[in-house]
Order: structure tokens, then sequence, then C-alpha cells
């Protein structure tokens, strides 16, 4: 990010002050960080504040005669290499949506023709209601980035989706864009980790996965510049900077998660999703009888994410890829699994007992398609993730 041009739009909400830490870190990164602080934000932060940190002049008024003699707003909508809205107000949303330019910010968004990044931040209501989900989507389909909301709880008091994603994942998302790599343009939606399928209020159903696998594919994904929503069940390995985070814990929450984060170009399947969940969950911890006997569960079958993504007539991706997590007749197995889920290609890998894959750092893939089989050998799981994103841009191409 060395030398990139940033401006930054600073929108008028709690999580205004905030925007202060985000001027740190991108010039940290060596970014020169310009800023617009709407007449709202003044009401958070002050302009000699923002100036401290930026260490330049903070643009108010879109009627500056000096600066408007010169065409100030245009010229300081195309000199940014990458424009960021943190806070993304529901004005400001609204605003960029239908195309008004009333005030210095919104008449710069309008002006540029330059990448825009939104960090929204709102009551949770706000950002559920129905005229700010449908502005999302015209933003969206207008090529505008976003990151977040986060989920929390709320200066108001209420908790959910609306906290302003953290400074650094602000960062690592305008890093990716600024990039430019060869998956620009790509959105990538990756599952991983393990889903837990609740008992009673202690105990669940779950497996080994660590999210590892599924992790070291998203952070090479974002190398290449791609705009990855991440929906990670509960692993034990840390998040990919750089991605939409959405935490789930069931397999009806990971479904419901993958169907929000569509259209995308590219699924990759890497979570271990259990095939069942208790149909009968109890509300209390579940106590043993005075007869000592065992608890019956009824089981149900969960809905098949990558079978349901494979087999969309609209929003399908154009390449989806499975993972077949097998004990035994791996091969066999993997390609009946391919044929009944619908995907392009499955991502074949060993788990029985002593293969350490589940948990651990290295794997052994099969990569089966349409036309072939690709057994490759024994590696780390990031250099599986490499040559897999290889294949895919080969692919893509």
């Amino acid at each position: 990010m060395l030398g990139s041009r940033v401006l930054l739009i600073i929108g008028g909400g709690i999580a205004a002050y905030r925007a202060l830490e985000l001027i740190r870190r991108l010039r940290e990164r060596g970014c020169v960080v310009s800023t617009c602080l709407t007449r709202s934000g003044r009401e958070f932060v002050t302009p000699l504040s923002i100036s401290a940190l930026s260490e330049q002049k903070v643009h108010l008024d879109l009627f500056d005669l000096t600066e408007e003699s010169e065409m100030g707003h245009i010229e300081l909508s195309r000199s940014a290499d990458l424009i960021i809205v943190a806070p993304g107000t529901a004005d400001i949303m609204s605003k960029m949506a239908n195309g008004a330019a009333n005030d210095l910010a919104s008449t710069l968004l309008m002006a540029t023709d330059k990448q825009i990044l939104v960090a929204p931040a709102m009551n949770v209501r706000m950002w559920n209601h129905p005229s700010t989900r449908r502005n999302h989507d015209i933003l969206v389909s207008d090529g505008v980035k976003f990151i977040g909301p986060n989920e929390g709880k709320m200066a108001c008091g209420d908790y959910g989706p609306g906290r302003m994603s953290e400074p650094d994942e602000i960062a690592d998302k305008a890093e990716s864009i600024l990039r430019q790599g060869p998956l620009n343009s790509i959105h990538a939606i990756i599952t991983s980790g393990p889903t837990y399928e609740a008992i009673d209020p202690v105990r669940f159903i779950g497996n080994r996965s660590s999210g590892a696998q599924g992790s070291a594919i998203a952070s090479a994904l974002v190398r290449l510049g791609a705009d990855v929503t991440f929906i990670s069940g509960p692993g034990t390995v840390n998040y990919p900077d750089g991605v939409k985070v959405v935490t789930v814990e069931t397999a009806d929450e990971m479904f419901s998660a993958v169907n929000e984060a569509l259209p995308a170009e590219v699924a990759i399947f890497v979570a271990a999703v259990s095939d069942w969940k208790i149909e009968n969950v109890q509300r209390q911890k579940i106590k043993k009888s005075s007869r000592q006997t065992a608890p019956t569960l009824v089981l149900a079958e969960n809905k098949d994410i990558l079978s349901h993504v494979s087999n969309l007539k609209q929003n399908r991706p154009k390449l989806v890829i499975g993972f077949a997590a097998e004990s035994e007749n791996i091969l066999e197995n993997a390609r009946t699994k391919r044929l009944k889920k619908g995907c392009d290609w499955i991502a074949a890998n060993d788990v029985s007992v002593g293969s350490g894959v589940m948990g651990g750092n290295c794997n052994k893939v099969s990569l089966i398609s349409e036309m072939n089989t690709e057994n490759w050998p024994k590696m780390s799981k990031e250099n599986v993730a490499k040559r897999l994103i290889e294949k895919i841009l080969k692919h893509l191409n």
C-alpha cells in the first residue's frame, strides 16, 4: 500500500471516533490519507483531531470558494486510488444508492471513477430495514465494495449486526482492493470449520475440523484480490485477514449464511457440516435417570448446502467446489459425491484415524472433476490452498 492515496469519508455516527484509528492504521501501511468530514460527523470528531493524525487538510464543505474555483471536488475524488466511507451511515448509503449529491461527501462519491469501500455502522434495526437492504443491494450491483457490519452490542444497548468493522479489518480489505490482483473482480464464498448440533444446552454433536484448510484457501484468494465472504463454524484457528467473516454454529445457520452471501463467482465448501441434527433438542440439561437408561436421540437430516448451491437455477456460481472428507474408498466415494451433489469439482481427502488431516497442518488431496482426477502429494494446507487457487485461476480465465 506504500504511496497509495486513500480518501476517507467520515459519516455522522458514534463509530466516527474509530475513523481516527483507521487513519493511523492506513498510514502505518504507507497510505496518504485525505479526509472529508460530513456535517453530522463533526458532532462526533473534530477536524483538528483528523488533521493531526492524517497530516492533511480536512475537507468540509462543498461550497469552499477557494477549492471549488479549481473544481476541488472533482480533483479530490479522482486523485484517490480508493475511497473509504467509514462509518457508512444509512443516510450516506441512501444518498449513494439514489444518486443524491447535495453535500461534499455525496458529490465526491458521485464524481469519482475509483473503487469505493463502505464500512456500514448503524443500529441493527436500521441495518435490517428494507430500505437499507435495498440500498445495499443497489450499491453492490453498482460495484461498491462492503466490509461488515459486524455483530455486537450497540451504543444504544441493542445487539446484532450494525457495528462498524474493526480498523484493522477495514485496512486489510482496502489493501486487498488496492492490490489489484487477477481475482480483483471476483466474489468468493468459503465455508470452513465444523458445525455443532445441540443435544441440550450443554452437549452437542460436532467434529474435529479446525478450519485451517478453509482459512488457508480464503487467505490465498484475498492475496490475489478476491472479495471473500468467509462463513465459519466454531473452528480453532484464527480467521484470515481481509475477509468478511460470518460466524455460525449449526448447519441451518450456515445454509442461511451461504444463501445471504450469494451471488458469487466461486463457492468453495470446505466446512465439515454435520449431516444430521437432533430433532428432539432438550431445553434443559439431560440428567441421568434412576434407571440409568441412556436417552434416545431422534435425528433429522440437515439441508445439503453443497447440493443446494450446485443446483441453483439462478445465482449459481460459475465454479462450485466441494470437499469430501472420507475414511475409506476415498476416490470412489468422492466421485459418487460429486455426481450426486452436482458440483464442478470435489477435493477428496483421507480423514481416517491416524491421517492427521482434521486438526492438523497437512493435507493430501485428490481433485476430481468431470474430466479427470489429480492426485496431489501430501503438503501443507497453505500449499494445498495455493495449488487449488492456481487451478481456479486457469479455469476462470
